[in-house]
């Protein structure tokens, strides 16, 4: 069975929803990921799903294409944000087809823990009635820095539609040994992020920000072992999240998506799994 890509928004973030979507169909792409609820970054193309017109015309790209949306970004674990203004994000994903929703979260209190599993099972409920799993990030320099810490915060919201979200530049930057992912629950894992990085780990949470937003590697470039890491996860999609600014510049943004994909395939296709029926999360 062959590995399911999905082209990751933060990829090619000054992309529309609509053109992010047909960029995905011409490289061949299974899925696209998409941001619909924004954090403000610099570049980033606001899709927001009050914008009726950006909603129809995703639909009709993805209606046009036959991509399908695999998972929506990004509900933030904020101290002063409430969960519940995410929901229209949630409906409008769910309609155009989206199973997953990423959160993570960003509080900076080291004492919070409480508060994020709180705050964690209530996003997990407000997305159940959508069929969404949400499934848990941990950046390195975010408040979440490595799958122990996500763990205990998934383990402990204890919901039927919780997640983890694996993405490869962290695990390597929390040096993440893939053993460790053998003694959770295979049920907590429905997709990936992948990317490559140097083997150098920056030592400041800048230089962490700076890679992970503007430099990743193509596959096969860096240091990561994929591989060892999709060893120990059932069957789940790889979703490509790899922005860098140069490559862009060189290729363009469809030029950059293709070869994302290329390499991606190049690296994880000569290995393969089992065939398995695909899990989704239905509420």
């Amino acid at each position: 069975m062959r590995y399911q890509f999905s082209l990751a928004h933060l990829t090619l973030i000054g992309a529309s929803a609509p053109e992010l979507t047909y960029i995905a169909a011409r490289a061949g792409y299974d899925f696209v990921s998409l941001r619909l609820i924004p954090m403000g970054v610099p570049g980033e193309c606001a899709c927001l799903p009050q914008d009726k017109e950006m909603i129809r015309a995703t639909r009709a790209a993805l209606g046009a294409t036959g991509i399908e949306l695999h998972d929506l970004e990004l509900a933030r674990i904020l101290a002063d944000r409430d969960p519940k203004t995410y929901v229209p994000a949630m409906e409008v994903a769910a309609e155009l087809g989206a199973h997953h929703l990423i959160s993570s979260a960003w509080t900076s209190d080291r004492t919070d823990r409480d508060f994020i599993v709180e705050r964690y099972a209530e996003i997990c409920d407000l997305a159940a009635p959508f069929g969404l799993t949400v499934d848990l990030e941990f950046p390195t320099f975010s408040r979440l820095t490595n799958l122990q810490e996500a763990a205990d915060i998934v383990r402990t919201a204890d919901r039927p539609n919780a997640g983890i979200l694996i993405d490869t530049i962290y695990t390597h930057f929390s040096q993440l040994d893939p053993g460790e992912l053998e003694s959770l629950p295979r049920e907590w894992f429905h997709f990936v992020h992948i990317a490559d990085a140097p083997s150098e780990i920056p030592a400041t949470r800048e230089g962490m920000i700076h890679i992970a937003r503007d430099e990743r590697l193509y596959p096969g470039e860096g240091c990561i072992d994929m591989t060892a890491l999709l060893d120990r996860l059932p069957p789940v999609t790889c979703s490509v999240e790899l922005p860098n600014i140069k490559r862009i510049q060189e290729l363009g943004y469809e030029g950059h998506a293709r070869r994302c994909l290329e390499t991606a395939r190049q690296c994880l296709e000569p290995h393969s799994f089992p065939e398995t029926p695909a899990r989704r999360y239905i509420a």
